[in-house]
């Protein structure tokens, strides 16, 4: 069985594919290509890659379904994931070594930005909690980014420079034991089309006992969210929202479900009501009407609006 295997997702990606797959060929030792169907020209850039197996899905079947296909079509003890704008500027040996120790299910390298500067605040993160859930779609952590539970959930109290055990890495550098993905059912497709499958996945291996790792020998350079320009604002406020209530169900409790959706609620309303105000815009009406229909429905129901072929398996 070969060591490791690199997986990376693409959707309409064809502009930083390429430097992703030039920095990780030869330090792994299979690289795979999932496209979610993009429409651009992600497949013309990979397949100049010989070396490189290219997997087009027909649809856009979501990042947590797309991974899943990845990670089933390799056979290695590790799989290093990388979004297609991550690009390795060193080797990867200290994730290696990190996944071997006993107990160690995933090891997260340190992501930098296009001047080198540790991405604090996004590399690594503790678990949210309703708490911290509450004050992000209450627009707390935007207006007072330095409150103490956004530091702690954004561990702005971490130091990026050493070696430390961790709750829930960027899953734009992550590597991953096979065996570990396996015991813990993969990635959840019901985060789809994207947001929170990441932090879903490592809080079932968090409940599984396993540990995860955060190496800063390894660093790659990150640009992020290259691919939702491609996205209309409302999608990516109805997608981002549905995963976080679709987060609440499975692992919160029904009263701290419940406070979530309250806050989210609350926070809908200012901001479609501020956008209303403010630019005389009815596109946040539109798009936050929608929200808190998922929040209400969340509330009541417990499920968002529209999940019915999504099922939901709590494990909290």
């Amino acid at each position: 069985m070969k060591n490791v295997a690199a997986v990376i997702v693409t959707h309409n990606s064809a502009r930083e594919v390429g430097g992703c797959l030039d920095a990780v060929i030869g330090r792994v030792d299979e690289v795979v290509v999932v496209d979610n169907a993009s429409r651009d020209n992600t497949r013309e850039e990979v397949i100049k890659r010989p070396t490189v197996r290219f997997i087009a899905n027909a649809t856009n079947r979501g990042f947590a379904a797309a991974v899943n296909q990845g990670i089933s079509a390799v056979d290695t003890d590790c799989v290093l994931l990388l979004n297609p704008d991550a690009v390795l500027l060193t080797g990867i040996d200290g994730l290696l070594k990190a996944c071997r120790r006993p107990g160690v299910a995933a090891a997260a390298g340190k992501l930098v930005d296009e001047q080198g500067q540790a991405q604090k605040g996004f590399n690594v993160r503790r678990f949210p909690t309703p708490l911290s859930l509450s004050f992000e779609v209450l627009g707390c952590n935007r207006i007072f980014p330095w409150n103490p539970v956004n530091r702690r959930y954004r561990c702005l109290d971490l130091d990026l420079a050493s070696s430390a055990e961790v709750e829930q890495p960027a899953g734009a550098f992550l590597m991953i034991r096979r065996n570990a993905w396996r015991a813990v059912g993969g990635f959840d497709e019901g985060f789809a089309p994207l947001w929170f499958e990441d932090v879903d996945f490592l809080k079932r291996l968090h409940e599984r006992s396993y540990r995860v790792v955060y190496e800063p020998s390894a660093v790659a350079k990150h640009v992020g969210a290259h691919s939702l320009g491609s996205l209309p604002q409302d999608r990516r406020e109805l997608y981002w929202y549905a995963s976080l209530l679709r987060y609440c169900v499975v692992h919160y409790r029904p009263l701290q479900r419940r406070g979530v959706c309250v806050a989210l609620l609350l926070g809908s309303a200012f901001r479609m009501t501020w956008g209303l105000i403010s630019k005389g815009r009815v596109l946040p009406v539109r798009i936050y009407g929608k929200v808190m229909r998922l929040a209400f429905s969340t509330l009541v129901e417990g499920r968002p609006a529209g999940a019915e072929n999504k099922p939901i398996v709590v494990r909290r």
